[in-house]
């Protein structure tokens, strides 16, 4: 089974890689782009028996940091 795993910062942490491509757009000449929040996705490949609940324990104790990350869990359809 394919799954996603989308980690943003959350609310409130301070985001430099969003800042630098934003800055890097305006250089661009690209206007209207108010904010960029940088993440990240990670692909993985688990057998199909793989549980929520073990997908949702591999994020917390390794994929995201808790403290200043969410992520969304996504199953390929």
């Amino acid at each position: 089974m394919k799954v996603r795993v989308i980690v943003t910062l959350k609310n409130g942490v301070l985001d430099p890689q969003g800042r630098a491509i934003h800055h890097a757009l305006e250089g661009l000449g690209f206007s209207g782009v108010n904010d960029v929040r940088a993440g990240r996705v990670i692909e993985l490949d688990v057998a199909d028996t793989t549980s929520d609940e073990a997908l949702d324990e591999m994020c917390r104790k390794l994929l995201a940091n808790m403290v200043i990350e969410n992520y969304r869990i996504e199953k390929a359809a």
